[in-house]
């Protein structure tokens, strides 16, 4: 039956827009009750107490990874963080820091998220130090601007630190996340939905991410939730012109919070923590980045006129020429 439906042009297409008009009648419906539950979610909702228990951070010495590190040493866990060694590493800062705002112990760890071997190495240490694992937060990544003017294999680590940084951790904790009924924290990016211009491998790396976790759910539920973070342009040194400079990619002329609405950092690793904390599944922030998932989805058409018309009136201001 339903093979001929869609096989005719006429009944296909009469199909998808009666599906669209039943979404957009249920469409307020589901408005409010997304509004009551993340009400109810932080109203009522018990919040996980972090005293003493656990969590490894990747790509802690900057950005969300080292803003999550300081919410969760107020909360007054214990923490292994890692990054990979630099001299300009902060690292040990982050460290210090972290145990000034409340952690009872942190441990420091310097490894490459995109060798399988280091990430096993990591995990292992934790527990040999720890004992136990309750939360990881798999943030590491790198944010390199695409274009087909550049050498395409030199965009292979964006996938290696994206995708495989965040999975071979994932891989070797679940054991000892089940022990604990722990939490995954990903990083995936609302690029991974949105596809901006120029995020190109970027955007690739973080919508591969959104499939892999979102299918992880099924299998590792409810022993392990999994809470996908979905953010929009956030102020760290991932959208400076400064951090375009320093690697392979697009120059920018100038930072992305000059052009692009963007949120604060600390206030979204806030948000971010206490969402976990609260047994959100997922977390987007700024929240009006939900309303540009809707237009992409329902309207492609409307959401590729939108970035293209951005990118045009902001290429000749934000991107250099290489």
């Amino acid at each position: 039956m339903f093979e001929a439906c869609f096989n005719n042009n006429f009944t296909n297409a009469l199909v998808y827009y009666l599906c669209i008009l039943l979404l957009f009648l249920l469409s307020p419906f589901l408005l409010i009750w997304d509004l009551i539950v993340n009400t109810l979610r932080s109203s009522f909702r018990c919040t996980e107490n972090m005293s003493q228990k656990v969590v490894l951070i990747t790509g802690a010495s900057s950005g969300l990874g080292e803003l999550m590190a300081y919410e969760y040493a107020k909360r007054g866990a214990c923490l292994a963080i890692i990054a990979t060694k630099k001299p300009e590493s902060r690292l040990e800062e982050v460290a210090d820091k972290a145990r000034a705002l409340g952690s009872p112990d942190v441990l420091v760890m310097f490894a490459d998220v995109s060798k399988v071997d280091e990430c096993r190495m990591f995990v292992d240490d934790t527990i040999r130090h720890f004992g136990r694992l309750d939360h990881l937060v798999a943030n590491a990544g790198i944010a390199p601007l695409y274009s087909v003017n550049i050498d395409v294999t030199k965009f292979a680590p964006v996938m290696d630190i994206n995708f495989w940084g965040s999975i071979y951790p994932t891989h070797f904790a679940i054991p000892h996340l089940q022990k604990t009924h722990g939490k995954i924290i990903v990083n995936a990016s609302s690029c991974g939905i949105l596809h901006i211009p120029q995020g190109g491998f970027y955007a690739a790396s973080k919508a591969a991410l959104i499939g892999f976790y979102e299918s992880l759910r099924f299998e590792v539920s409810p022993t392990v939730s999994i809470t996908i973070l979905t953010l929009g342009f956030i102020q760290t040194n991932l959208i400076t012109a400064k951090y375009s400079t320093k690697g392979v990619g697009v120059h920018l002329r100038e930072d992305f919070k000059d052009v692009f609405p963007v949120m604060g950092a600390e206030i979204c690793a806030k948000k971010i923590v206490e969402g976990v904390c609260k047994g959100a599944t997922s977390i987007t922030e700024p929240r009006f980045t939900k309303a540009l998932f809707f237009i992409k989805f329902l309207f492609p058409e409307l959401h590729r006129f939108i970035f293209k018309t951005y990118q045009c009136l902001e290429n000749m201001r934000l991107f250099k020429k290489d």
